[in-house]
């Protein structure tokens, strides 16, 4: 059993800039492949950003170039830099532990961008 928590969510006007983060434990997190998904009321589950036990990275086309994931496998910890928020961004953020065919869900951290 692995477990995960996120930290990080608030309120934030336009534009501003959240960083959230996951603690996953365990020994082996540098096998895992991570991910930051989010979810808006009424609307699908979505893959914001990922980064595979190799480091490749990869995001959703709506925040490239305004988010940032890394990991860092000292701290068991990935990171998802936020800037240039917009009100769309709303949401509660999950982060993702992946090793095949097992796979680990954080209870979520609400991020709100509003004036």
């Amino acid at each position: 059993q692995v477990h995960v928590v996120e930290s990080g969510g608030g309120l934030v006007q336009p534009g501003g800039s959240l960083r959230l983060s996951c603690v996953a434990s365990g020994s082996f997190f540098s096998i895992y492949d991570m991910g930051w998904y989010r979810q808006a009321p009424g609307k699908q589950r979505e893959l914001v950003a990922g980064i595979t036990a190799g480091g490749k990275t990869n995001y959703v086309d709506s925040v490239k170039g305004r988010f940032t994931i890394s990991r860092d496998n000292a701290k068991n910890t990935v990171n998802l830099q936020m800037n240039s928020l917009k009100p769309e961004d709303t949401a509660v953020y999950h982060c993702n532990a992946r090793w095949t065919p097992n796979s680990y869900w954080g209870q979520g951290t609400q991020v709100t961008v509003s004036s």
